[in-house]
């Protein structure tokens, strides 16, 4: 049987984390993070931990090149805690959503389910294409660059009106696919995905027009949970901090693997090195008939999230169950969409050379299957 099957050990990746969701993290980091003790169990308010938050804000900013004027906003949660700080502290009346897989339509039930909101404007198209927000009486227009999903990219552009803001869910994107941040309002996501670290945090590029829109809204007297109001964690990232004791392993984690990036060459260089293996992965697709690429247009094909379509003659769960058996973890595709796929993830810490590794473990197990 093919769960029983061994691959030879000198086919196997130096290292067979794929993942998706949590990635791999690089064993530099985590060797890192055993040497800051300092850190680790220290008070959030002091002088150490601010200087960790305002490296990282410090690093960030240089990676994406963000305009003057725009702020390096943290605080306590995830990407999800984002979405209700949106419908809380930054959505005036009305939001727009372009929906194209899991992740970009749970914003927009976010704002749907929002009493104090108009119902949002929808736009959607199939898991495996892309939608952004089209005309609309929108303030603001919000979509994901990357659908996490379903390996599936989009723009990041200005749409809507002059008074509308862009917010671009980035968690999957950014640290592995370049944006022009000023094409953005709030530009955000969490830190476990091409920045290799944990959970516990959200980060930002926010525009003063954001800035403006999350105080105005404030200044309006709407409640707003102190842990969902953006004026609160502007207030505290400006002094390097956030509302609660942030992650302290995940921003030291973040630290490192941002020091890594700008050493790299920067955004550049990371994007390129997240592209080749993303190419690698659909030319090898493409070369089989056995395996298709599940996003049909190759410019909406994710450069850091990689998904497969396989022949359903072959079961994908004997062939992820003997992967994993060999070391070969996480690649399994989105639970929700219900396909016969793989899903790998090609962020910023994966070796180009393992991920041509594994299409060679994929051809060694699926021709004895």
């Amino acid at each position: 049987m093919a769960a029983m099957m061994w691959i030879p050990d000198e086919m196997l990746p130096g290292d067979g984390r794929f993942g998706s969701g949590p990635a791999k993290v690089r064993q530099e980091a985590l060797d890192y993070l055993a040497l800051r003790q300092d850190i680790i169990g220290t008070s959030h308010r002091q002088a150490p931990v601010k200087d960790l938050v305002a490296t990282v804000q410090e690093y960030l900013a240089e990676l994406y090149r963000i305009p003057e004027g725009y702020e390096v906003v943290l605080g306590n949660g995830g990407s999800t805690l984002f979405w209700d700080m949106a419908v809380f502290s930054l959505i005036e009346q009305r939001s727009a959503h372009g929906v194209f897989g899991e992740f970009s339509r749970k914003f927009a039930k976010a704002a749907n389910r929002a009493p104090h909101l108009d119902e949002p404007a929808i736009f959607e198209a199939e898991a495996g294409s892309i939608a952004l927000p089209g005309n609309s009486d929108a303030d603001v227009n919000a979509w994901a660059q990357n659908e996490t999903s379903t390996g599936a990219v989009a723009p990041v552009e200005r749409r809507g009106s002059e008074d509308s803001l862009v917010l671009i869910d980035a968690t999957s994107a950014a640290g592995g696919i370049d944006a022009d941040i000023s094409q953005t309002d709030v530009y955000y996501f969490a830190p476990q995905k091409n920045f290799s670290s944990d959970g516990g945090l959200w980060l930002a590029f926010a525009s003063p027009a954001a800035v403006e829109r999350a105080a105005r809204i404030k200044a309006a007297g709407r409640y707003i949970p102190e842990i969902l109001d953006f004026t609160v964690a502007a207030e505290n990232s400006r002094k390097h901090q956030t509302l609660n004791t942030p992650a302290l392993a995940t921003l030291l984690l973040l630290e490192d693997q941002l020091h890594w990036m700008l050493e790299l060459g920067g955004m550049d260089a990371v994007a390129a090195r997240c592209r080749q293996s993303t190419q690698t992965l659909y030319d090898w697709a493409e070369a089989r008939d056995f395996a298709t690429p599940f996003v049909p247009n190759p410019e909406h094909r994710s450069p850091v999230v990689a998904t497969i379509d396989i022949d359903e003659a072959i079961p994908v769960a004997d062939l992820i169950s003997t992967l994993r058996r060999n070391g070969i973890r996480d690649i399994d595709p989105y639970r929700a969409l219900n396909r016969n796929q793989i899903r790998v993830g090609c962020y910023a810490s994966v070796e180009p050379e393992d991920v041509e590794a594994l299409t060679q473990c994929l051809d060694y197990v699926i021709g004895r299957m």
